[in-house]
């Protein structure tokens, strides 16, 4: 788990810590790391494996936490967005565990925020001792799925290659697409990709 708190450095270093190191005899250590410093999508993006696990604590209005979380689906990652103050819209984290009805900066050096992650941590054992309460999601069989083909993918932008194909991350993996629909892009773009064509850049998102 890749721990990023930007705003509220002290926090990622604390629930990084907490994964690590058991505050209960006999409950599992498990790999967690606080990710600190003035680039943490550069430091993620190099260190993180599809799969992996980026929580991330701030405010719903930082923007460097929303940019990270977005290009984080391009990347293979499970994200969980973990803050306070009004509660973030939209789909950049499949898990939101939030403090409502205080100001962020106030619950940000409150005991409550603590609270949130020591709760996460209860969950995460909770699951371990208890396996069946997560069940593998039932994979499609059908030939032709619609909902399936009319999936959208974040992918992000790494090569550009000639005839308006370009290299990108997608889900982890890496692919070459065509970006004719979308062109100009350059490397750090994010891009909405269906059936390995560019429909839309990601525009929002700072670069």
């Amino acid at each position: 788990m890749w721990c990023v708190a930007t705003q509220w450095p002290a926090h990622g270093r604390h629930v990084a810590v907490e994964f690590v190191h058991p505050v209960i005899v006999g409950k599992k250590a498990l790999p967690a790391v606080s990710i600190d410093g003035v680039d943490p999508v550069r430091a993620v993006r190099l260190m993180a494996r599809p799969g992996d696990l980026l929580l991330a604590v701030s405010s719903a209005d930082d923007q460097g936490t929303a940019d990270l979380l977005s290009r984080a689906e391009a990347w293979g990652l499970t994200r969980v967005w973990l803050g306070a103050g009004p509660r973030p819209v939209g789909g950049r984290a499949e898990h939101v565990v939030w403090l409502e009805g205080e100001e962020s900066a106030v619950a940000s050096r409150s005991g409550d925020m603590v609270l949130l992650y020591h709760l996460l941590w209860e969950l995460t054992h909770v699951v371990f001792e208890h396996p069946g309460l997560l069940e593998p999601e039932t994979g499609c069989t059908d030939e032709i799925c619609i909902t399936c083909s009319d999936e959208g993918r974040v992918a992000e932008v790494q090569a550009l290659h000639e005839d308006g194909m370009v290299g990108v991350m997608v889900g982890g993996m890496t692919e070459v697409i065509d970006a004719t629909l979308v062109a100009p892009v350059v490397p750090g773009d994010l891009l909405l990709v269906h059936a390995g064509v560019a429909l839309t850049t990601l525009a929002d998102i700072a670069p």
